[in-house]
């Protein structure tokens, strides 16, 4: 039996414009695409499933979140913190995994709407993609989490909120907590592939460095994933960024990673190129995912109140569902420092 994405691309259409069709949303689209879709409808002897199409009276109490990766511990401690905070609203969660693929996270979107699920929390993708747009003109309310500054908030008025951490200001905590302790030639370590969150980190960084008149002794040393942003290969990329950092001259004594992930695969590297952590480099992270204390050393880190951001998220959402005429908001939450001992002890 034929389905929906057989359809899309025997009419060389979109998901959602199939849907559209079955649905009757056709004011907007040209009669030609119509058309054609409706051609591949009857040459498939496509047959949608009425139940689930059909709008259902009540709602469900599920609402979705959308993150590049689930591998990554960030986007995990994401999830976990979320489905607390809609348990205690008495919702579930359904969770998408789309890899910042955009004809992946316009099904993840599709598949919502044929369930009656109207919400969405989107995690680090740019919502200017015309599949979010779309949504939320049908419709969705979406949440726009760790995607500050992508684009003027201005610029797309009535359509989201935007919830994020200071990722400029963690990054200024992160090259801060170096120098004060004595560290003097520090870099920043990441994926190759520039997000606004990690352009807006290494922003941060690059204040410090400026404010102390010491920019020729940072860097940025990056390393290009084999797909996609590296959401998935974070750890990876950290333990490879390890031996490009020993070479530098002079040689580092500090590193900011741009995550985590990052980090626990740098100091892994480091470890088994036989530099000492923090004795001959330093390392922080940012995120403070459990598994940053359990590296050797434990990972010092920058940490978002990520349970008061979850539960922001879900409380804006719900409140939004609840009356659509609830204009959209940004909150910006302000980080904080978890010293560890990746981090050498400030000098006498």
């Amino acid at each position: 039996m034929a389905n929906i994405r057989e359809v899309a691309a025997l009419a060389g259409v979109s998901i959602s414009s199939v849907s559209n069709v079955l649905n009757g949303r056709v004011d907007q689209m040209r009669s030609e695409t119509r058309a054609r879709i409706e051609q591949a409808i009857g040459e498939l002897n496509y047959q949608p499933n009425r139940i689930i199409a059909q709008p259902k009276k009540r709602q469900p109490r599920i609402f979705g979140l959308l993150v590049p990766s689930i591998v990554n511990p960030s986007f995990a401690a994401l999830a976990h913190e979320v489905e607390l905070a809609a348990r205690k609203q008495h919702y579930r969660m359904l969770l998408g995994s789309a890899g910042r693929r955009e004809e992946e996270e316009a099904e993840f979107i599709e598949d919502l709407f044929s369930q009656g699920v109207r919400g969405l929390i989107v995690a680090a993708s740019d919502l200017r993609k015309t599949h979010f747009a779309r949504a939320a003109e049908q419709g969705m309310v979406i949440i726009n989490y760790d995607n500050r500054q992508a684009w003027n908030f201005s610029d797309l008025p009535g359509l989201y909120d935007s919830i994020s951490m200071d990722n400029a200001e963690a990054g200024r905590i992160a090259a801060a907590h170096l120098l004060e302790r004595g560290c003097r030639n520090i870099v920043f370590a990441t994926e190759a592939s520039l997000t606004p969150g990690r352009s807006l980190k290494i922003d941060g960084f690059q204040t410090v460095l400026r404010q102390h008149q010491m920019e020729s002794r940072g860097q940025v040393v990056e390393e290009k994933a084999a797909g996609g942003y590296g959401d998935s290969e974070m750890s990876e990329l950290g333990y490879a960024l390890a031996a490009r950092i020993l070479r530098l001259s002079p040689r580092p004594d500090g590193v900011v990673a741009v995550n985590d992930a990052l980090g626990i695969g740098l100091i892994a590297g480091l470890r088994d190129a036989g530099a000492a952590v923090p004795e001959e480099i330093s390392v922080i992270g940012i995120d403070n995912v459990p598994l940053s204390r359990m590296t050797r050393p434990a990972m010092s880190s920058v940490m978002a109140p990520l349970g008061d951001i979850a539960s922001l998220m879900v409380e804006r959402l719900l409140q939004r569902i609840a009356d659509p005429r609830t204009p959209p908001e940004e909150f910006l939450f302000t980080p904080s420092l978890e010293a560890r001992q990746s981090v050498r002890e400030a000098g006498p």
